[in-house]
């Protein structure tokens, strides 16, 4: 599988542009990939988004970076050797969508599957095999990335967010969440609080 992490000029995969792309082959942890962009022209870019991300207007529209579709290729390219290319990530249907968007803006096929596996779903059904309350707020779940990563036992994800740093916490989240272990040395010295 392939933990992976968009970061874009905003939420909207139609309108907006990818910015930044992290992923790692969870069968082979030490097969990681980071990549940057400009975003393309016409993309909306929403300053708030950006600056959740770390990048100014100005390294959003730095025509020096690849181009969204020379990214998206390289993407395809890293992935062609992985077996299982399903992605994971919380909320990942979003990043996986901003690949489909993007392919289909460079006029590429979209080559990977529409499944997912997504890490709130499995923080959600562990709370429930595990008789732990889901916590809610505003009448939904609050699991979100700092609940769980509080609850398997790592620090939150740093900030600005950076792709792969968002590829890495999504990748130990699910090995911790799915076979109750630690996954990758970045997170060795934090213990696994349950099993």
């Amino acid at each position: 599988m392939i933990a992976l992490d968009i970061e874009a000029t905003g939420v909207n995969h139609e309108k907006h542009s990818i910015l930044s792309l992290g992923a790692l082959d969870l069968d082979h942890p030490e097969n990681r990939l980071y990549l940057e962009c400009q975003a393309w022209e016409g993309a909306h870019i929403d300053p708030e988004a950006i600056a959740v991300c770390g990048f100014t207007e100005a390294e959003a529209t730095d025509d020096t970076k690849q181009t969204e579709a020379q990214l998206i290729a390289q993407f395809m390219s890293w992935a062609d050797g992985i077996e299982d290319q399903t992605f994971v990530g919380q909320n990942v249907s979003f990043d996986r969508d901003f690949i489909q968007a993007a392919c289909e803006r460079a006029g590429y096929n979209y080559p990977f599957a529409h499944r997912t596996v997504d890490t709130h779903s499995l923080a959600y059904m562990h709370h429930v095999l595990h008789g732990k309350e889901i916590p809610i707020d505003k009448r939904h779940s609050a699991l979100n990335i700092e609940t769980i990563c509080a609850y398997i036992g790592i620090p939150g994800e740093p900030e600005p967010h950076n792709a792969l740093t968002g590829a890495l916490t999504h990748a130990e989240m699910f090995s911790r969440l799915v076979y109750g272990k630690k996954l990758l040395p970045e997170f060795d010295r934090y213990e696994v609080p349950f099993n």
